[in-house]
């Protein structure tokens, strides 16, 4: 033991890839689907191994890796960030302002109540609202504040080990109050409030329905027989025979030729159609009477493709997936696999709305994939390469402006900082890219690896620096941050809960998803999804998760900044 002591302390790079790898392997264990997860796991690890060995740390790296988080950050909620400033995304941005203003005074009030510290104040609430970037921003306030050097890494030592204290009842609570609590108390059944919230979309759960016509498309080969009821009809008339259903003709072989279906062109006896759609509905539209599903490799060699497609034309944002696929020449021949939304599949269904920043999976033909892409937005290729030029010059420049807006706080001049500057710059990154995807372009791989390994790296660093606090901080106010987290914690959830449905008006089972959105709490939309038995939950998430990043971040350094 005195020999790895002695080696970590030697090479501290190595006591923080320690740290980050039994973090990981920490914060995986799971008791009744609740676990810590790896930045908390890293955390406490941080703060034991800190606590028993004397590891030096590097400002220099900890700032590099926070800062690559940050814009990671910024840059995936960039698209969902500026669009719920407008339309019906208002009043979920509405959702998570008054949920993250609430979390911030609650926690000003119980920390004046306590007499803590900046340090303590701040982690007690990055701990409570489950935002672990916040300890980031509030150790660059603490670090901008004129106090002598040993009492600013005193402060900063308390961020890590308020935090660590605080987070476990404030996530646990989150995921408990999203899934029990919450619907108890607006007396609501998830279950049923699922299946009504599907309807409405139009989502049937079971049997051929609607909803079922979008799905992965297969391609079938058809001969028609005499009096088949498609015999004598046009291309078109046949494609819209079943309402709501989406049927193409890619291709027909008459008198042993094989030609591409033209919408004017009239279907004749012993024909054989190369048909793309679900097969329940081709039976149905095809194969009724008087048509034979035949095996002809030739007419099926249909060349088909999958991409997957940023949405940022302002003629497909905003409208619903029954409405869009309404429209006539750029969609047709395309089938719609999947959407993602901020990292989270959105389901599909004719009532479902499409917004810019959404990536749309599409299948069909080249051509008609190729012609649908460009009427949507840009097509997402698959590619390795990442935009170093506005990655770097990104970060510079949030920086920057951060370093240079100065807060005025009595005799203090106290700089916005560099965190809260690197945030913004990824958001206005994330969302130009969103209308412009040749500019900015980063790989969804190294944006994951960019938030995984910047925060769990840099939390890991905060607590081998903290460790050496960890047991004094306990002692002075472990008893009382506890239970001034609970208070944090839950006071944000029950005005959501309230606010949400009482003056914005939100369907219940949505808002239970908004508000694990709003605490930025993905294991409580699980659990709520888990309880509804439906994914629809994900809309209410997806449209406050993006706000409550960047608040509850901003947050560290303005809970330092009020009770400096």
């Amino acid at each position: 033991m005195t020999w790895l002591a002695t080696t970590l302390t030697k090479y501290p790079e190595l006591a923080v890839f320690l740290v980050v790898g039994i973090g990981y392997w920490v914060g995986s264990f799971k008791i009744k689907g609740f676990g810590l997860g790896p930045v908390t796991g890293s955390l406490l690890v941080g703060l034991a191994v800190g606590y028993l060995v004397p590891v030096p740390v590097s400002s220099t790296a900890k700032s590099v890796l926070f800062l690559l988080f940050l814009f990671a950050i910024g840059y995936s909620v960039g698209p969902q960030f500026f669009k719920a400033m407008k339309g019906s995304g208002v009043r979920w941005a509405a959702l998570a302002a008054v949920m993250a203003l609430t979390g911030l005074a609650t926690a000003y009030g119980v920390a004046r109540f306590l007499g803590l510290d900046p340090g303590l104040a701040a982690g007690m609430m990055s701990g409570a609202l489950t935002e672990s970037p916040a300890i980031g921003t509030a150790t660059e306030a603490i670090n901008a504040l004129p106090l002598p050097e040993d009492v600013r890494n005193r402060l900063v030592g308390h961020v890590a080990v308020a935090d660590a204290v605080c987070y476990v009842f404030g996530a646990l609570g989150v995921i408990v109050f999203c899934s029990v609590v919450g619907p108890k108390l607006l007396r609501v059944d998830l279950q049923r409030e699922a299946e009504a919230v599907e309807r409405s979309l139009g989502i049937e759960r079971t049997g051929a329905g609607r909803a079922s016509a979008w799905r992965p498309f297969e391609v079938r080969a058809y001969r028609i027989e005499p009096g088949g009821q498609v015999v004598g009809r046009t291309v078109d008339a046949i494609e819209h025979l079943l309402p709501g259903a989406r049927i193409f003709i890619e291709r027909i072989r008459r008198d042993g030729r094989i030609v591409e279906a033209d919408p004017t062109m009239l279907v004749q006896v012993g024909d054989v159609l190369a048909v793309s759609g679900r097969r329940d509905v081709l039976a149905e539209t095809i194969g009724r009477g008087h048509a034979t599903e035949v095996d002809d490799r030739e007419v099926l060699d249909v060349p088909v493709s999958a991409y997957g497609v940023f949405v940022s034309s302002r003629s497909i944002a905003g409208k619903t997936i029954g409405e869009i696929a309404q429209s006539d020449t750029p969609l047709r021949g395309v089938f719609l696999r999947s959407i993602t939304r901020g990292g989270q599949e959105i389901p599909i269904a004719p009532g479902t709305t499409i917004e810019r920043g959404d990536v749309v999976y599409l299948s069909g033909r080249v051509a008609a994939v190729t012609r649908a892409a460009d009427a949507i937005g840009k097509t997402v290729m698959p590619t390795d390469a990442t935009d170093f030029v506005a990655l770097g010059l990104g970060i510079v420049a949030g920086a920057l402006v951060g370093a240079a807006f100065i807060i005025p706080l009595g005799a203090m001049r106290i700089a916005m900082g560099t965190s809260v500057g690197t945030l913004l710059a990824g958001l206005v990154v994330g969302y130009v890219h969103s209308v412009r995807p040749t500019f900015g372009r980063i790989p969804s791989g190294a944006v994951s690896l960019m938030i995984a390994l910047g925060l769990a790296g840099f939390i890991a660093m905060i607590g081998l620096g903290a460790g050496p606090h960890f047991v004094s901080a306990v002692r002075e106010s472990g008893f009382g941050l506890f239970f001034g987290g609970m208070i944090v914690t839950l006071v944000p959830l029950f005005v959501g809960l309230y606010f949400g449905r009482y003056v914005l008006k939100l369907n219940p089972l949505l808002l239970l998803g908004g508000i694990a959105g709003a605490q930025t709490m993905t294991p409580a939309l699980a659990a709520v999804q888990e309880r509804s038995g439906s994914s629809v939950a994900v809309l209410g998430y997806s449209g406050t998760v993006a706000i409550g990043h960047i608040l509850l971040t901003a947050w560290g350094t303005v809970m330092v900044l009020l009770i400096a």
